[in-house]
């Protein structure tokens, strides 16, 4: 029997707007989770069946704990994770049953990302727009440009690092092709910003759509 929208709570915010995500499934879409939040879920009259994670807060409040997680998992909730405080907690959660989706979530899971800063970014509280690019998307989206031939593997790992050393809320595509200065040809600039522009995976967006996916197989099963 398929679990009605109601059963099933998705915590998503700049990673993937509300409305491409009712396109996928019908759930009770919430803000990015912050502490407090699951706890207060679970004491509600009808705690849900299902739990995606995709954004949650930690720069503008405390964040979510994997302790406050736990209580949930062991009552039966499925707990997905994808993309951003997602999939930070979804690896740390994975011996307890919590099932982590998508790129980013295999990317901390092997340990080619170690940090919480990969998936930092700022945000407009009201729209949603993001003000900065996270640095995991930067890194997909480089690999990306080289595989395609736009840029050298050399320039990939300069253009990391150059981005990697700027503060999580400053980083953008212009800074990184700013700071870059010449150490990549005029002609690689332009077709590289097009390419960021038009062209580009969305590490976030993608493995937040992948969730939503997972989470409308399991409901269905």
């Amino acid at each position: 029997m398929t679990l009605s929208s109601d059963q099933i709570v998705i915590y998503v915010g700049p990673s993937l707007a509300i409305e491409d995500a009712r396109e996928i499934l019908e759930a009770d879409y919430r803000p990015p989770v912050r502490r407090g939040d699951i706890a207060a879920l679970m004491k509600s009259s009808s705690p849900p069946k299902i739990v995606g994670i995709v954004d949650g807060k930690f720069f503008q409040s405390f964040a979510i704990s994997p302790k406050e997680m736990l209580p949930a998992l062991e009552a039966g909730v499925v707990m997905l994770g994808s993309s951003s405080m997602g999939a930070l907690r979804a690896v740390e959660l994975l011996p307890y049953g919590m099932i982590g989706v998508g790129r980013i979530f295999e990317m901390f899971r092997t340990g080619e990302l170690d940090a919480d800063d990969e998936v930092g970014m700022v945000y407009d509280e009201d729209s949603g727009r993001a003000r900065s690019v996270p640095m995991a998307n930067i890194r997909v989206a480089l690999e990306a440009a080289a595989a395609e031939g736009i840029i050298t593997k050399d320039e990939e790992r300069m253009l990391i690092k150059v981005i990697k050393d700027v503060y999580f809320p400053e980083r953008t595509y212009p800074l990184m092709l700013k700071l870059a200065g010449d150490s990549i040809s005029a002609s690689t600039r332009a077709s590289l910003s097009a390419f960021l522009k038009n062209g580009a995976p969305d590490a976030k967006r993608d493995d937040a759509m992948n969730l939503l996916r997972e989470v409308k197989r399991i409901a269905a099963a």
